[in-house]
């Protein structure tokens, strides 16, 4: 009877799974009560169908499967099923991962799944309860509930194998049995009673051992990896509670699984596979893989590092746990679609729970999936509670090597190394589920740590015989230890004495939203657990009433269930204190690790979808659109870590250069290990950074897809639509702080020293999901960022900023196998041991910013961002006297500068900085996303700077010239690195190959600019006379070599062109005022601290004011063209109201200077003024050209024109401020010098790659021994060849015309050969100069020397040949005043006249040319170019030829310029006063202070420079008018005078009549030659005339014409000055001047023409030329290598004086008194020299005088 009931449902499974079976064998066998079946087949279909999985299964077969079915005591005992030996082998479905079924596929596939799994379903239920008469029904639906309650499954042997690409997983499980237990969880027959509604289960495995292995191209694994698991046991509890004893479904399912140890093991070759399996997992997540939903197909990829994070942490146990673990751990992802396999889980909890067959219980619920699949409708969802828990779990990471076996046959064996582990107590996964509308899952551990083991790469840091501690090995530590913590991760499991299922009372579960958030809160959840908590929430609220709408229907797209189902996803992570350690060990490790993960790349499972945009639109009516506002479905994660602290110590070995390029994507550059030695260096200096807490929240749309497609095609979307269609995200951190501190031997950290005290800043960034929908709408932005930064504050002394940058150093210099060597003084200095004072504490640098916040927004169209500055204040703190601190200020902004250009502020009172002053810094600035993009409106750029003060104070220097002593300590010593065999570097190597048998071939200088490389150059010479030990290749090379620097110029210059083309700007920076005291300035503490001119001002009206040097920047202001002043700060995007379409449109730009001054303050509150405040307008214009080059590259050539319109400039100058400057400049040269000497000894930390300047053009390295014939090959070819030429007319005897000069020259010289020429021009209108000096003389008296230059001009002309400078002076006069004390400024002496100049055009020197005919007094050109362009232009037509070369070697010894200097200038007159010129010159004496005079230098070798050579000095041209010197006898010497007496001659007068210079002798001078052999080869290559060539004979010929010496009365000589008064005309005075009056009154002034002077003369017209030739040298290059010259003294120097005419000599007696009373009075303006020499002096002329007395009244003599 009972058979008839129990059989079928056992004959349903085993027929349902089993092929072949005939029904009727086993019903007859399992009447008998055993059955045995063997080598049975699966029904692989019916599995695929069931799983519903993308896995094809290859085979399945079982062994043997017995039934033991207990018919006499079916009430008491158990039924068995055994199966012995079950195998299955799995593979991914075909063309799964090569492309996806399409939609349709999918669902007709997806329905025709459904339909078998229902139908399957009625049949089951059907056959299970058939009726019969004879037994009640009740007592057979007990008893068969009781049987199959207590069914009892045991598997032995289960192996499972999956295989892909070249994977093999494989798991094996020794046995696994489930039975029923009793309350004590111990074996026992059991029922649901009344009383007890409970039914507990027990399924045990043991001994599983997972392996991963690589198969090769035949399908054969060569040899066995280490297993991930091996022999792993764990035990799973079931719980089932039931409403009432017929309920077919539990109300409350608990499935919960212990793991005691797991312990993982992962090899090198394991990892890119493990990875695989991974991302296997996640594409399955995900429904990438197989018949699942089309609703969102999202990149996975990206999350596939942090998967990896996650599953290392939590460590894994057998594939079936894996694969559920896995899912738990990935609905931490993104965008996961947790229903998706929940519901799939789902499908199987009717078909299991109600008929219970235990294993596939486990393994329904074990193994999900994301299938999508309606759920089958049940009266109420079961809450289902799935829980995971492991004591302790290990990750081993190990490093394979493979060994070869002696014989050649036999295989190879695999050596494994463990580098790394992973420990982690107390994990937890727990999942709760009820139906579709709830589900979570918490994740949490209890403490974790990862430990170095072993050696890396070579470098045996950890190896067993080192006895390094545990705490060193230990570089990461998260939460608390388990014996700490108790069994706090196991509470409420049902392995917990203490929950509820334990203590026979039913479980209260939360499964409100609202309340569970109430409930797990992160704070709950790290007392739980230490370590790690993670709690994802999914809810899904049905607001209409028509039933839960499935997900699917939702993300299919049909829009009438969006406002019908509210689901909310919401993720929250959060991770305890924890400990990150890098140091060397640690950190290669951790690169070895992932640079083993790239090791073998796999094809992705998914290939994303583009974005395609449905050209049907999705058209919504009102009510949908109000229901659409009212909520959409978003997924919130936020992830927390609560006190991190981060050490980055000093690299104690470095070798990243074989990791790096790997990770970087570029191929491995050798694969060799070096062995070294490795040593531990104590102490050991570290950067600690500690941080409070870091909030990341993120929040996305669950349906972007949807939703996007539906706001993107509404005209005039809301705000919070839009606010919906972008990814948010949010970073906050809160007290992050770093500082320095040093770990020693004892292992035990020193104090930190603070760097950055603690800070908190935050980030905001959003996303718009699917940008392709949006491109109609070029205003939307596609991502947007916020920066908020309140404060920030750095603070260092220069040691710590020293030890910095040797931590910085070690890890950035890669390659260095040894350590570095840290130095103990400076490890003492920074870290300093507590309540042990310092002898000489050094300053601190603190900077602070304030209130930084910047916007970036980026659209379709342009990306902007803009920004604000509050504030920024750098200050220096110093031990002061009394063992307090000094605050010195350094650097303030914002601060108001406007009135500190002139110094009357500081007697006015001043406004402390308030708070509400504006931002230091404002911007916005505005670039097209697209440049080339022809209609858009080019970048903007808007700024405003306010005003900064600048303190340079001496503290500065102290802080920078600190300098550690050079020793190292005992205990820091260490072996060095021996047994180092590094490879040479594959270049080094071609270098040496390149070089072999072709020593001229290295490289050497170019005295040709490496500016031809780009000239069209005819190289018909190379081919011929190569040698042939030179390979080709590397005959390229050079030439790239030589040309790379210049190409990267102009790519920078046409990038920079680019951006500045169409450029919009407007920038204003207010004045910048910098203060250079010459002693400290601390800020006193009456005023607000940092506030520099409040202490400038505080100590201006103390009493010791140490000097001070105010330089007072101007005020910038810079707008281009057409712009109107706009709000610096504008929101972004914006529009400007005239953009410029048009490139070069922005130009020119207008740029203004205001206020720029510069003043001294002194003690007793005296100011002096150095540059009164002044200012200058400019216009600045670019143009640009391409030109077509000689390659296929367009190039620009650029014309830059800038013209400057200065206001008049006056500079005031006295001796305390010479004396000031003086001072100021020493210090700042001593500082400069002690940090350059300490940039030489520092040791150079990157290998000099360039020992010298890059070869020259290719042409010239590439050629051989043999000099090359250079006219072919003339760079000049492009300016003019050789033989063509412009004859010069000679004979014509002005003074430039017999010569061609460069100046003319360059003239003809294009822009053709143009990348960037620059014209300037500057227009002053006035310089006035004035010197103070007291007169040494009278005492209280002070004389002041005025020079006015006026109508200044000059051009400045930039070419890539030549440069040219030209200015221009209209008048120059120089007059000097006196004050007495009480009186004002009167003239000097002599009319108080220096230097005047006539205004008279001159008619004898015939110019050369227009060009020349100038208008001023004074015009001077300077002339620079590059030697060949020019060589060949400057000599006559019949002297052309081609140019030959003295040296044999590649590079001329000619110099690389030719300088000119043209100088003409009208008539001037002097009046020549000694003792005036004297008191001048001592303005500009300065004395240094006693103390600070350096020790003489020791005698050494004498130096020998050369510095007036041929080579050296410029051609120079002079042409001068009328000079005539004036030296009149002061005032005091001149007796007072009688009306009637006749006045004395008393001015001596000195006349020139021209001075003209030229660099060609008319008659050479013949030279005495030390070197003849270089001598006479240049004479016979005829290269001794030719300027710039390598050896010249340049001759200086300098003609005085007509020159006169005679006396005469200063009255009559004296210039009419025009005001009485003396001085220059004032503003007033020439405000007044009025012609017409003047006219008027012309009749009664007197005429001035009609003065002259009587001259007695002394020396009667004569003239005088000088020949001067300059010594010869000649530069002899002995290695072309590293440019190593030697000079070579050919000839030394000529001089040659002729007087050309006769000499007439006049001397009368008062002639001779008149001149020794000259001498007498300006010998004793002349230094302060003994007595006795003036003495001699006087007595000399006085018998002089008394000779000529004797001899006559008059004397002639003559000289002929």
């Amino acid at each position: 009877m009972l058979e008839s009931y129990v059989t079928p449902i056992l004959m349903s499974y085993v027929n349902r799974y089993i092929k072949n079976l005939k029904p009727s064998d086993l019903q007859l066998s399992l009447w008998g009560g055993d059955v045995v079946l063997s080598k049975l087949e699966l029904k692989l279909d019916v599995l695929e169908q069931e799983l519903k999985l993308p896995f094809t299964f290859l085979s399945g077969h079982i062994h043997e499967l017995r039934i033991h079915v207990p018919w006499t005591k079916l009430g008491s005992e158990s039924v068995v099923i055994t199966i012995n030996t079950m195998e299955c082998i799995l593979k991914l479905k075909d063309g799964m991962q090569d492309d996806h079924e399409s939609c349709g596929s999918n669902s007709t596939n997806r329905s025709t799944t459904e339909n078998t799994k229902s139908s399957v379903k009625p049949r089951r239920i059907q056959q299970a309860a058939p009726t019969d008469p004879d037994l009640p029904p009740g007592y057979v639906q007990s008893l068969i509930r009781r049987v199959v309650n207590n069914v009892n499954i045991v598997i032995n042997n289960l192996i499972l194998k999956y295989v892909e690409d070249d994977i093999v997983l494989s798991v094996n499980i020794t046995s696994a049995e489930c039975y029923t237990v009793g309350e004590l969880w111990d074996r026992a027959f059991m029922d649901i009673s009344a009383t007890d509604l409970v039914l507990r289960k027990v399924i045990n495995f043991s001994d599983c051992t997972v392996c991963l292995d690589k198969r090769n191209a035949s399908g054969k694994i060569e040899f066995y990896q280490d297993p991930l698991l091996y022999k792993c046991s764990f035990r799973t509890r079931l719980h089932f509670t039931y409403d009432n004893l017929n309920s077919k479904m539990p109300s409350v399912i608990k499935i919960h699984t212990l793991v005691e140890s797991l312990k993982l093991s992962i090899t090198d070759q394991q990892l890119p596979m493990f990875i695989r399996i991974m991302q296997l997992g996640i594409a399955l997540y995900y429904g990438e893989i197989g018949n699942f939903k089309d609703g969102e197909t999202e990149d996975s990829t990206c999350q596939n590092k942090d998967t990896l994070g996650n599953f290392t942490g939590v460590g894994d146990e057998t594939r079936i746990d894996m694969q559920y673990k896995g899912q738990e751990l990935y609905s931490q992802q993104e965008d996961e679609q947790p229903q998706g396999w929940v519901s799939w889980a789902w499908s199987f909890v009717p078909a299991i729970v109600s008929y219970d067959d235990g294993e596939e219980d486990y393994l329904g619920i074990d193994s999900p999936s994301t299938t999508q699949q309606q759920k089958a409708q049940t009266l109420k969802d079961p809450i289902v509670s799935i829980g995971f828990y492991c004591t302790k779990a290990t990750v081993t990471f190990k490093l394979t090597e493979m060994q070869a076996e002696s014989s050649y046959y036999s295989p190879q064996k695999v050596k494994s190394k463990e580098i790394l582990c992973w420990e982690q107590e107390g994990t937890t996964v727990e999942a709760l589920m009820m139906g579709e509308p709830f589900f979570d899952c918490q994740i949490g551990f209890v403490g974790c740590r990862a430990i170095c083991l072993k050696g890396i790469m070579g470098v045996k840091d950890f190896e067993e015989n080192m006895n390094r501690s545990e705490t060193e090995a230990c570089f990461f530590i998260c939460g608390e230890n388990l014996s700490m913590k108790g069994l706090t991760y196991l509470t409420n499991s049902l392995f917990d004495y203490r929950s509820p299922e334990n203590n026979g009372t039913r479980a209260e579960f939360i499964l409100d939203g609202a309340h569970h958030k109430e409930t797990y809160t992160e704070i709950a959840g790290m007392q739980r657990f230490g370590a790690f908590y993670m709690d994802y929430l999914y809810t899904m609220e049905n607001t209409s009433g028509k039933g839960s709408a499935n997900q699917q229907d939702v993300s299919s797209g049909k829009s009438e269930d969006l406002g019908i189902v509210q689901e909310k996803s919401t993720k929250s992570l959060v991770i305890g204190p924890l400990d990150f350690r890098l140091d060397s060990s640690a950190v290669h490790r951790i690169l070895k690790m992932i640079v083993c993960a790239l090791e073998h790349e796999y094809e992705p499972y998914s290939r994303l979808k583009p974005d395609i945009k449905d050209e049907s639109e999705i058209i919504l009516n009102p009510e949908e659109m109000a229901s659409l506002e009212e909520y959409i479905p978003t997924r919130h994660t936020s992830i927390t870590l609560l006190k991190c602290t981060c050490t980055i110590f000093m690299a104690e070995f470095n070798l990243l250069d074989q990791l790096l390029p790997v990770i970087m994507g570029e191929k491995n550059s050798s694969n060799f290990m070096n062995t070294a030695n490795f040593q531990s260096l104590r102490p050991l200096p570290s950067i600690q950074i500690l941080v409070d807490k870091i909030n990341l929240e993120h929040s996305v749309p669950m349906y972007a897809e949807h939703l996007v497609h539906v706001v993107s095609s509404l005209t005039q979307p809301s705000d919070n639509l839009l606010h919906y269609c972008y990814a948010h995200c949010y970073l906050k951190i809160f007290g992050f702080q770093a500082g320095l501190t040093s770990l020693d031997c004892r292992g035990s950290y020193c104090l930190p020293v603070p760097i950055i005290p603690s800070f908190s800043t935050a980030l905001y960034g959003k996303l718009l999901k699917l940008p392709t929908c949006w491109t109609k709408r070029s205003q939307i932005a596609i991502s947007e960022g916020i920066f908020e930064l309140p404060n920030l504050t750095i603070q260092s002394t220069r040691a710590q900023t020293l030890l910095l940058q040797a931590i910085y150093e070690s890890w950035s210099h890669i390659g260095n196998v040894s350590s570095s060597v840290v130095n103990e003084a400076l490890m003492n200095e920074v870290f300093q041991t507590i309540g042990v004072k310092s002898k000489n504490p050094l300053p601190t640098l603190e900077g602070s910013i304030q209130n930084v916040e910047l916007k970036y927004c980026s659209t379709s169209l342009v990306k902007c961002a803009s920004g604000t500055m509050g504030s920024i204040k750098i200050c220096a703190k110093a031990p002061g006297d009394s063992g307090k601190e000094k605050l010195i200020p350094l650097l303030q902004g914002p601060s108001d500068t406007k009135d500190l250009h002139s110094s009357k502020w500081l007697n006015e009172s001043r406004k402390p900085e308030s708070l509400l002053a504006p931002d230091l810094i404002a911007f916005t600035v505005q670039v097209p996303q697209y440049m080339d993009y022809c209609h858009n409106s080019g970048a903007v750029l808007l700024c405003s700077i306010q005003g900064l003060a600048v303190n340079v104070d001496p503290v500065l220097y102290t802080w920078l010239i600190y300098q550690p002593q050079k020793r190292t300590s005992r205990h820091m010593q260490q072996q060095p690195m021996i047994a180092v065999s590094l490879v040479m570097p594959i270049n080094k190597r071609k270098e040496d190959e390149m070089s072999v048998g072709s020593a001229p071939l290295a490289k050497q200088q170019s005295c040709q600019a490496s500016e031809y490389a780009s000239s069209p150059i005819k190289t018909r010479t190379m081919t011929e006379s190569r040698p042939l030990s030179v390979p080709v290749k590397a005959m390229l090379n050079i030439s790239e070599g030589c040309r790379s620097a210049e190409e990267r110029m102009k790519e920078f210059i046409g990038a920079v062109w680019n951006a500045v083309k169409r450029l919009t700007l407007q920038l204003e920076v207010q004045s910048c005022c910098v203060f250079i005291p010459n002693d400290s300035l601390p800020s006193p503490s009456t005023i607000v601290s940092g506030d520099i001119p409040g202490t400038v001002r505080s100590w201006y009206h103390g009493q010791t004011m140490p000097g001070t040097l105010v330089l007072c920047l101007p005020q910038i202001k810079i707008i281009s063209a057409g712009h109107k002043y706009m709000d610096p700060l504008q929101e972004i995007p914006f529009v400007i109201p005239r953009p410029i379409l048009e490139e070069g449109d922005a130009f020119p730009w207008t740029v203004s200077l205001h206020h720029f001054s510069i003043y001294t303050l002194f003690g007793k509150q005296v100011t002096l003024c150095l540059v009164e405040p002044m200012g200058c307008t400019s216009t600045l214009a670019v143009t640009s050209q391409k030109l077509l080059a000689a390659g296929p590259d367009m190039r620009h050539s650029f014309v830059v024109c800038l013209h400057v319109d200065l206001e008049s400039l006056e500079i005031k100058c006295s001796n305390p401020q010479v004396q000031l400057l003086y001072e100021l400049t020493d210090i700042m040269n001593k500082v400069w010098n002690k940090i350059q000497k300490r940039g030489n000894l520092s040791p150079s930390a990157c290998p000099e790659t360039m020992a010298g300047p890059v070869p020259s053009s290719p042409v010239r390295s590439s050629v051989g021994t043999a000099p090359p014939d250079t006219s072919t090959c003339s760079p000049s070819a492009d300016i003019g060849t050789t033989t063509e030429g412009d004859s010069v007319q000679a004979g014509d005897d002005s003074l430039f015309s017999d010569s061609v000069t460069l100046e003319q020259t360059t003239n003809n010289i294009g822009g053709s050969s143009g990348r960037v020429s620059l014209w300037m021009q500057w227009v002053l209108p006035k310089i006035t100069i004035k010197l103070f000096a007291p007169d040494p003389e009278n005492k209280g008296t002070e004389l002041c020397m005025v020079s006015e230059l006026e109508d200044l001009s000059a051009s400045i002309d930039v070419q890539d040949v030549y440069t040219k400078v030209k200015c221009k002076i209209e008048s120059f006069n120089v007059d000097h005043y006196r004050s007495r004390q009480g009186e004002g400024w009167q003239s000097g002496h002599f009319e108080g006249v220096f230097l005047q100049c006539k205004e008279k055009p001159v008619t004898t020197a015939k110019l050369l040319d227009g060009s020349h005919q100038q208008h001023g007094f004074l015009s001077l050109t300077y002339t620079k170019a590059v030697t060949k362009n020019v060589r060949h232009k400057l000599i006559s037509r019949n002297e052309r030829r081609s140019f030959h070369k003295l040296s044999e070697s590649f590079t001329d010894g000619s110099p690389h310029f030719l300088h000119e200097i043209l100088l003409s200038a009208q008539a001037f007159d002097i009046v020549l006063c000694f003792p005036l010129l004297n008191a001048i010159a001592s303005i500009f004496q300065a004395k240094l202070p006693r103390t600070q005079k350096e020790k003489r230098k020791s005698p050494g070798q004498p130096m020998r420079t050369h510095t007036l050579t041929s080579r050296n000095l410029p051609l120079i041209y002079i042409n001068t008018s009328v000079i005539r010197i004036f030296v009149p006898k002061t005032e005091e010497m001149q007796p007072r005078i009688e009306v009637n007496q006749a006045a004395k001659e008393d001015t001596m007068v000195l006349k020139i009549g021209s001075v003209a210079m030229a660099p060609q002798a008319d008659n050479p001078l013949g030279r005495s030659v030390l070197r003849k052999d270089i001598y006479q080869r240049a004479l016979n290559l005829g290269i001794l005339r030719d300027p710039g060539s390598e050896i010249e004979d340049r001759q200086y010929q300098i003609d005085l014409q007509s020159i006169n010496i005679g006396t005469a009365q200063w009255e009559q000589l004296k210039p009419e000055k025009e005001s009485g008064t003396g001085g220059a005309q004032t503003e007033s005075e020439r405000n007044s001047q009025n012609p017409a009056l003047e006219w008027n009154m012309a009749s009664s002034i007197r005429r001035h023409q009609e003065r002259r002077a009587i001259l007695t003369p002394i020396l009667t017209d004569f003239s005088v030329r000088i020949t001067g030739a300059p010594a010869i040298i000649f530069t002899k290059i002995i290695s072309p290598e590293n440019m190593h010259t030697e000079e070579i003294l050919v000839c030394g120097h000529s001089l040659e004086v002729n007087i050309t005419t006769n000499l007439d000599f006049f001397l009368s007696v008062a002639q001779v008194q008149l001149l020794h009373q000259l001498i007498v009075a300006n010998m004793t303006g002349l230094e302060p020299s003994s007595k006795a020499t003036e003495y001699n002096a006087r007595n000399l002329v006085e018998l002089l005088l008394k000779y000529i007395e004797g001899i006559g009244p008059l004397l002639e003599v003559n000289f002929v």
